[in-house]
């Protein structure tokens, strides 16, 4: 047995993290998942900080706080410069490492440190505005995808052939290509040729990357009938959520808000679920391939999502918002083979975030860990080890009028919306679906006061003075960019 385990990094885009059936999820069936949560460690109270592509990306690649990272909103075309990542500590420590599936960084062929990258980033807007982007930053010259679909399906195929947009998180309807071509699948057959053609004097670190559940809802028809019929609980709906919508944001299908037609969001929820089966299903494709090259058994397995997906609770949808929906994700952590002798078969609740995927992996290779990660190695955790641990995570995201702070420890969550000073608190123990604020009630005004001055100490000295330090200012204007990280 090879000294240094393979690392497999399956990551999703735009998955809740309560869709597994092993938490119980009262629809979603995900097999494969649950087994491989079985071989490994289950983190329960794992957040994306900043819960949209770009910036949670930032902090999966570089196990930086989005502080350091300076991504705390979502702008696309920003240079990824940054010294150290993931990928780039691994190739110099021995590992053969590849990305198959989303990147979403800039320019789209940065490496980030990968020898190698097979990439579908899926619709992005800015690639496609034609004829004002240069040739070589066009769709057409930064996707592998399309052109492999084109020799398969026809040469005017596109991904717009669906007619779904991709952030359309209320509309739904089949994929209408035989599901070998479809872009989950896609990437587990790329995934399926690295095995074929890595090298085999070095251990392997793979970025096995999904579009999907992110929109457009488009699943294999086998996928959708499973649950079509299905009895999908309604999205809740806590008694702070807004149930008007006399604007009637609700009919726009790519909306952030309001009140959708029942049979549309209801078939909407069916297609999200169905992605995400399919995609169990296809990392179950893989990892019977993986036991086909003999690798299963000296890999690593991480898995988890950028980000959720509101899909109607509260009457809000797609992302970027502090609420469970949307910033809690799944988090798995396996070693089929027993290398770095786990407790398996096993939940976590300590809080974690998506920067701690780089410190853990490095950890797991016996690779150095940069002194500009602010994340942290899960391994102690997932060993039931004894240890120091961080007792909250500071979550944020610019979204206009509704631009907001978090902070939360598993226990309870402190939300400011930086524009308005409006305040929320949730006992999550007592009300997992955030159902109830508290913020007002008097038997909560201690607990509310310490949150508040741990933002205010949390932000104090940021650029946007949103923070004396010992109290927090409302109004100033939300940022999408920390301007002295990229300095």
């Amino acid at each position: 047995m090879q000294a240094k385990p393979n690392l497999l990094l399956i990551s999703v885009d735009q998955m809740r993290g309560d869709c597994l059936s092993i938490l119980n999820h009262p629809v979603v069936d995900t097999p494969n998942l649950d087994q491989l949560a079985r071989s490994g460690v289950l983190f329960r109270n794992a957040y994306s900080a900043t819960p949209s592509c770009i910036p949670a990306r930032a902090a999966m690649l570089t196990g930086m706080s989005q502080r350091h990272h300076g991504r705390i909103g979502y702008q696309d075309q920003v240079p990824w410069d940054y010294e150290h990542t993931l990928p780039s500590v691994l190739a110099a420590s021995g590992y053969h490492t590849q990305c198959v599936g989303k990147m979403h960084v800039y320019p789209a062929r940065n490496l980030c440190g990968f020898h190698n990258i097979v990439m579908h980033d899926g619709y992005l807007h800015h690639n496609r505005m034609r004829p004002s982007t240069p040739v070589a930053e066009s769709f057409d010259s930064c996707d592998d995808y399309l052109p492999w679909l084109r020799e398969r399906a026809g040469a005017d195929s596109d991904l717009l052939d669906l007619g779904l947009d991709c952030n359309a998180s209320t509309v739904a309807r089949p994929w209408h290509l035989p599901e070998a071509l479809h872009p989950t699948n896609w990437v587990v057959t790329q995934s399926i040729d690295f095995l074929r053609r890595r090298d085999p004097r070095k251990p392997f670190f793979l970025s096995m990357s999904f579009v999907r559940p992110h929109p457009p809802f488009d699943p294999p028809q086998a996928f959708l009938d499973m649950y079509l019929d299905a009895d999908i609980p309604e999205p809740v709906m806590g008694e702070w959520a807004q149930t008007e919508d006399t604007e009637k944001h609700g009919l726009n299908p790519v909306t952030n808000k309001g009140i959708v037609p029942k049979h549309r969001l209801r078939r909407a929820q069916a297609a999200y679920y169905a992605l995400i089966t399919h995609i169990d299903h296809q990392i179950g494709r893989f990892l019977q391939a993986m036991h086909e090259y003999d690798v299963l058994r000296n890999t690593v397995i991480l898995f988890t999502s950028d980000h959720g997906e509101l899909l109607g609770d509260h009457n809000l949808f797609r992302k970027t918002l502090p609420y469970e929906g949307s910033a809690k994700v799944p988090f798995i952590l396996a070693d089929p083979g027993g290398m770095l002798h786990l407790c398996k078969n096993t939940t976590n609740d300590r809080v974690i975030e998506i920067r701690d995927i780089m410190p853990t992996l490095l950890d797991a290779a016996g690779a150095p860990i940069p002194d500009t990660v602010d994340g942290a190695s899960l391994l102690p955790l997932a060993k039931g080890e004894e240890a120091a641990w961080r007792e909250a995570i500071h979550g944020e995201h610019e979204c206009k009028d509704m631009s907001n702070h978090y902070m939360t420890d598993g226990l309870q969550k402190y939300i400011w919306f930086s524009q308005t000073g409006r305040e929320q608190l949730f006992d999550l123990r007592s009300d997992p679906q955030e159902l109830r604020n508290v913020a007002e009630d008097g038997r909560y005004q201690a607990s509310l006061a310490s949150w508040r001055e741990r933002l205010a100490a949390e932000l104090a000295g940021r650029e946007e003075g949103c923070s004396d330090g010992r109290r927090l200012i409302a109004g100033r204007p939300a940022q999408t960019l920390l301007q002295e990280a990229f300095r």
